[in-house]
């Protein structure tokens, strides 16, 4: 009964919400009066087939990452992500865990800004949510999984990125990178997954290593970012980071001086899309 409540409630959610709204295209014939499952699972970052069974009822017991997942793609309120949360058999991360719940109030700021490239992390700088200009920027990052989408991880572990640092900028960039992974891990010392991805990286990364060993503590900070578009060609942008403190979340905002080569080029890329810009290869920034 509970998956069959489960699978009713999943459709319930998908139906109300509009393809445009999360940032995908809604023209021609849909059968669907919201998502599609594809889109859902998309968006969701599981398989098609995965969304199908849990909405038949013929899978039960999603993992609190799918559920998660499921909550965000479907942007659900507090309560609705509470009672999907028991539907799947689960309990809520509690406070000992990274946040990774959007709240309705910052999902509606990132329906507004649908000209400027916005992501959303977690405090562990695990990517949560980005809109279709970021992923015309800075590459598509739908497809990645796991500790793909952890920004740390991808700038330790070498994955090509379109934005480029000078050395100083790189050295920079990653006692900020280490410094703020280690305020989030004295917050949360009993996740289990931040734990893993520091053990992972110590292991993966000499100089990931040497700079957590060496203790360094602190914030990322605003910084200007270049980033090499292989179409548009080269942008230097502002890049700040917001905090939400309530949620402990991390907003980044790239943006540029209105009438600067930048700006221009920022808005052919929301003329052009997503579709064309993505033949380099799925490559999400490091940064």
């Amino acid at each position: 009964m509970a998956a069959t409540e489960l699978g009713q409630a999943l459709r319930r959610w998908r139906d109300r919400v509009a393809p445009d709204a999360a940032g995908l295209p809604s023209g021609g014939h849909r059968r669907a009066a919201g998502l599609r499952r594809e889109e859902l699972a998309l968006l969701a970052g599981i398989s098609v087939d995965y969304v199908t069974r849990l909405e038949q009822g013929r899978a039960v017991n999603p993992s609190v990452q799918v559920v998660e997942a499921l909550a965000r793609a479907l942007r659900l309120s507090g309560d609705e992500r509470a009672y999907l949360f028991g539907l799947a058999g689960q309990v809520p991360p509690g406070p000992d865990v990274v946040p990774a719940f959007i709240t309705p109030s910052v999902q509606r700021l990132l329906d507004r800004l649908v000209d400027t490239p916005v992501a959303v992390s977690d405090a562990a700088m695990t990517l949560l949510m980005a809109n279709p200009m970021y992923a015309a920027l800075l590459g598509d990052p739908s497809g990645l999984r796991g500790f793909e989408r952890n920004s740390v991880w991808r700038n330790f572990t070498g994955v090509p990125t379109r934005v480029r640092h000078t050395p100083e900028e790189r050295a920079a960039f990653e006692v900020g990178m280490v410094a703020e992974l280690r305020a989030t891990a004295a917050r949360y010392p009993a996740d289990r997954q931040l734990t893993l991805l520091v053990r992972e990286l110590r292991g993966r990364s000499e100089r990931f290593a040497e700079l957590w060993d060496a203790g360094v503590v602190g914030r990322l900070t605003a910084s200007r970012k270049t980033v090499e578009h292989p179409q548009v060609g080269t942008l230097t942008l502002d890049c700040d980071l917001l905090r939400v403190e309530e949620n402990d979340l991390h907003i980044l905002v790239y943006s540029a001086d209105p009438g600067a080569e930048a700006a221009e080029k920022l808005r052919l890329l929301s003329v052009l899309g997503t579709q064309s810009l993505v033949e380099q290869g799925r490559q999400p920034a490091s940064g």
